[in-house]
């Protein structure tokens, strides 16, 4: 099958089926082989992996997983790619096509069938409009990851690799570093996809932490309280929880908490690092604060 890889084999591919794009989808298709190396190399895939993609579109990325891993299954929830797909990876054996919603697959099952268990890679090309749905989907739902690599939006790729401090830090920067080391390792400007998106992207590895770097002894809490205060970015830490009223916080914990932790009460929730953040929700779980409203 002709590499997909160049501009001139995927026109050819959308003309053949006479495909229209889906803008429900956000559906963007690579055209440019350096950068689907790039991909395939910051993944570090082997013939020993088996590898998730979501979102294989017309299966340019999909014919270079196939073709340095040993197992892939592609997750495309249009239903007008289904024979595309089949079509382009029609000589590849090591490929399965599920037309599914990635947001509804037992992740955790696929592991178990397809890797015994062990953590799988997963490549995307996430339309844009979804990227922190799946990505919290597959952190959260404990799957068993070792990486994810996703061609994202290049601010969102700069958001979840941002510290404190810097305008792109705020709750998605905090979630992703919880639970992955990121790092992003090309950026693609718009000229490497048809059609062409009005935004610069990049492409992202987000790295699995292999151990948890933090002791938090309840998560829910930890993230409301990262979620609230970046709610009202401007207020200072302790309004802005006083004000979320699901967390139920006054003013005075909040403030003694800080203070414990050597922090100004007036503070703003954009300059507290992850590990704070974490001290701070271990210190209101300590406190008085009833165990029925962090639960």
């Amino acid at each position: 099958m002709a590499d997909l890889g160049k501009p001139q084999n995927t026109i050819a591919v959308l003309q053949k089926y006479n495909f229209n794009f889906q803008k429900k989808f956000g559906q963007n298709f690579l055209i440019d082989s350096r950068v689907l190396d790039k991909i395939i190399e910051a993944a570090t895939i082997t013939k020993e992996d088996f590898v998730l993609e979501i979102g294989p579109g017309i299966g340019t990325m999909t014919q270079y997983l196939c073709e340095n891993a040993r197992e892939v299954v592609a997750v495309e929830i249009d239903r007008n790619l289904i024979p595309i797909l089949k079509d382009t990876l029609k000589d590849y054996q090591n490929v399965e096509i599920w037309n599914e919603d990635i947001l509804k697959v037992d992740i955790n099952r696929l592991a178990q069938e397809k890797n015994q268990g062990r953590p799988i890679k997963v490549v995307a090309n996430l339309p844009y409009y979804i990227t922190t749905p799946i990505i919290m989907g597959l952190f959260e739902s404990h799957v068993p990851l070792e990486s994810i690599t996703i061609m994202v939006q290049k601010e969102v790729a700069e958001r979840m690799q941002a510290g404190p401090g810097i305008k792109d830090y705020g709750a998605l920067s905090l979630a992703v570093q919880y639970y992955a080391k990121p790092e992003i390792v090309a950026h693609v400007p718009p000229n490497c996809f048809i059609p062409r998106p009005k935004v610069g992207s990049a492409v992202i590895r987000l790295t699995r932490h292999r151990e948890k770097v933090l002791k938090v002894e309840n998560e829910n809490l930890m993230f409301r309280i990262i979620r609230a205060s970046f709610n009202q970015r401007r207020k200072t830490l302790v309004n802005g929880l006083n004000n979320a009223k699901e967390l139920n916080l006054k003013k005075e914990q909040t403030g003694k908490a800080l203070e414990q932790l050597g922090l100004n009460p007036s503070i703003r929730g954009e300059a507290l690092t992850l590990q704070q953040f974490a001290d701070l929700s271990n210190l209101l779980c300590e406190s008085d604060y009833s165990s029925n409203e962090i639960s």
